[in-house]
């Protein structure tokens, strides 16, 4: 271990917290670990880790302390076994959930008179330490600061700001993101697919185009901002007509047209509430009027 590392804790030891925890050690941090299941951590302990008997023993151990576990729950039930050992410390939460549970585990912190931040893991175990995976951070500067430097061997340590709940809420919106595109992409290589098309063949050309793609969104994110939406690109009336292409050879090849279907109805309804002349980005004003209309 490096004297000058930082020393950790980390709580929970599933395949993601014995993948932080592995980082901390491969970076020279003393680390300390805890896991309901004590056997878990057997291979940490060999690579250098310290097995705390009890979390109270855990928190007491480090200045800084990550939570990785199953729920708030469950965050909640390991943690107040010992609060005590909480006060001085700084308790980074990467454990999923919600904003508003990020907050009220923020407030929880407080009480205890630890600082908190909370986290979310843009990537799965195995990518966790490389420089270029994403960890996502929000609550106090200060704190993030005075962190930075051991947090950065799990990952590219990005701190959205003082607003806890934007770690948890960028989270859900960037895995709708995720989500949306790989379906996508995996229509358009079932699409490809029933003319015999190989899906490695289709993707060298898939990520080329989802560079182009990209720049639409840079372009798209002022109008968003600005609520004005110029269709001097590509218009909904325009994206409308070519998605009924899109329909057509998937029908005409029994490929599952769900997506594209619910994506013209998107479309349709942004055209009817005014929106044809403009470009795509004015889909957003559909999107959002749900929580505007309070419904």
């Amino acid at each position: 271990m490096d004297a000058d590392k930082q020393a950790v804790t980390v709580i929970g030891l599933g395949s993601m917290g014995s993948a932080l925890a592995t980082a901390l050690l491969d970076r020279g941090h003393p680390t300390t670990v805890w896991n309901r299941s004590p056997q878990k951590a057997a291979p940490l302990v060999e690579q250098g880790a310290r097995l705390a008997a009890t979390p109270g023993e855990a928190v007491a151990a480090s200045p800084l302390v990550i939570a990785c576990v199953l729920d708030y729950d469950a965050l909640y039930g390991v943690l107040d076994q010992d609060t005590s050992a909480l006060a001085g410390k700084t308790l980074v939460n990467l454990t999923s959930g919600a904003p508003e549970q990020a907050h009220e585990a923020a407030g929880w912190a407080r009480e205890h008179g630890a600082d908190y931040l909370d986290g979310a893991i843009m990537t799965t175990p195995p990518g966790v330490g490389g420089a270029e995976v994403m960890f996502l951070y929000s609550g106090p500067q200060a704190v993030f600061q005075a962190h930075r430097p051991t947090l950065a061997a799990l990952g590219d340590p990005v701190h959205l700001g003082e607003n806890t709940g934007l770690a948890s809420l960028y989270d859900a919106a960037l895995l709708g993101l995720m989500w949306s595109t790989m379906t996508g992409w995996l229509h358009g290589t079932a699409l490809v697919g029933a003319d015999g098309v190989a899906a490695t063949d289709f993707t060298s050309v898939a990520l080329r185009w989802l560079k182009t793609v990209s720049v639409f969104l840079t372009t798209y994110a002022p109008q968003v901002d600005a609520g004005r939406y110029p269709g001097d690109d590509a218009t909904v009336d325009v994206q409308i007509a070519a998605i009924g292409h899109l329909l057509h050879a998937a029908e005409s090849r029994g490929v599952d047209n769900a997506l594209p279907e619910l994506l013209k109805t998107v479309m349709e309804k942004t055209k009817a509430a005014g929106h044809g002349l403009d470009s795509y980005a004015s889909v957003i004003e559909v999107l959002k009027a749900r929580k505007e209309q309070g419904q």
